[in-house]
């Protein structure tokens, strides 16, 4: 079995489903615009794979600097900097997995481990350079580093292969035809909240949210960008000042007007679709840059 099978095994393993709950608990319970902010629901894309570069690069430089002696003082600077780094970056990753499906959880637990024994060897590591002991600061930072590669797999496996901060709404929407697609009439529509409808898709209809507010239709892909929520199961609310699609799993509030995300966990955009009004009957379609 390769690594991501085992990683896939893992991620169906519940025996510490319980002891991590309390945890979970505690970083829900962090107030919304915090948690808003360590998303990444104001920059439009999530905020902790922007943050681990720091450590991260500097880590893999300071490993480089280390082979030259003249050059291991700057490696000392660089470790110190991936430690103070590792902070922020760990607490937008808790924010993101506090809200994930339990089988990312579970890894995520595992990849938090590994992060911090790592950060823990680069700590010794400091302290050991501090007090003359070079080579021992040497052996326990590449120890760090190694456990730092391996703690990357394990963070990309549940970014790619379990779609852990990617755009659920965009896959869906890749899947939607380019044509216009008809809504049925206006009057059809319920006021002021969402409505389901279909649109063809490659092999399946694609669900649609579809929202009506006097003459005005907003329509968006019915799966929700962070874990494909049914939008068209969610509400209509003012969210910092703006008309918002709330997603009915996890409360992410998607601006009407744009579909840009007011409130996490969402962090991408939700994919919107332009509208037209045909003989009293709704036509939308993907906008051409999804074409």
């Amino acid at each position: 079995m390769g690594l991501m099978g085992f990683l896939d095994r893992l991620a169906d393993v519940d025996s510490f489903d319980a002891a991590m709950e309390p945890a979970r608990k505690a970083v829900a319970a962090v107030p919304v615009v915090v948690k808003d902010l360590l998303h990444g629901t104001w920059l439009g894309h999530p905020l902790h794979p922007v943050l681990v570069q720091v450590p991260v690069g500097s880590w893999v430089s300071a490993g480089i600097l280390d082979a030259i002696p003249s050059m291991r003082p700057a490696a000392t600077l660089l470790i110190g900097t991936g430690v103070a780094a590792a902070v922020p970056a760990a607490a937008s990753g808790a924010a993101d997995w506090s809200e994930q499906g339990v089988g990312v959880r579970r890894l995520g637990v595992v990849h938090a481990a590994a992060n911090t024994t790592a950060l823990a060897l680069y700590a010794g590591s400091l302290v050991a350079r501090a007090k003359g002991r070079g080579t021992l600061g040497r052996v326990l930072a590449y120890a760090g580093l190694g456990v730092a590669g391996g703690s990357a797999a394990i963070g990309g496996h549940m970014s790619y292969a379990q779609s852990s901060g990617a755009s659920h709404a965009a896959t869906a929407a890749r899947a939607l035809t380019s044509d216009w697609i008809d809504l049925g009439p206006l009057d059809d529509l319920p006021e002021g909240r969402p409505a389901l409808r279909t649109g063809a898709g490659s092999g399946a209809a694609v669900p649609l949210a579809v929202v009506r507010r006097g003459g005005r239709v907003d329509v968006f892909v019915g799966a929700c960008s962070h874990l494909s929520g049914p939008l068209h199961e969610g509400r209509v609310e003012e969210v910092r000042g703006q008309e918002c699609l709330v997603c009915p799993w996890h409360d992410s509030a998607f601006d009407l007007a744009s579909g840009e995300p007011r409130r996490g966990p969402a962090a991408n955009a939700q994919e919107k679709l332009e509208v037209r009004m045909e003989s009293g009957r709704v036509m939308a379609r993907l906008p051409s840059r999804n074409r």
